[in-house]
């Protein structure tokens, strides 16, 4: 697992990178105002999870899926703390493939 380094988008404009996808998965620390890019440059498609870290009134709430079809990139977010957040204050991201997957974490916090 790879924790993520958090970019954050400014007005004088930011070059974003990516880091591959890793296999085990991989974490953010979480602000709030942190949304995931991810790119599938493979032929298949691939789904990222966000897991979901908090009950509400005693109900589990489900993980999100989300489905990133071939050659496509998807973004998601906000993850507010109280949901996403693990004790250590990260979200935990996982992917059903990594071939060729590649993500960045931005935050939109304003000044």
């Amino acid at each position: 697992m790879a924790v993520l380094t958090v970019q954050a988008v400014s007005r004088t404009g930011i070059t974003p990178s990516y880091a591959a996808a890793a296999g085990g998965g991989d974490s953010f620390v979480n602000d709030g105002d942190c949304f995931v890019h991810i790119k599938n440059g493979g032929g298949s498609p691939i789904t990222l999870t966000v897991a979901v870290q908090a009950k509400v009134m005693g109900l589990t709430i489900t993980n999100i899926a989300l489905s990133v079809t071939n050659a496509q990139e998807r973004m998601i977010g906000p993850f507010p703390p109280d949901l996403f957040n693990d004790a250590g204050g990260s979200v935990q991201l996982t992917y059903s493939g990594v071939t060729t997957v590649t993500t960045g974490v931005f935050s939109l916090k304003k000044p």
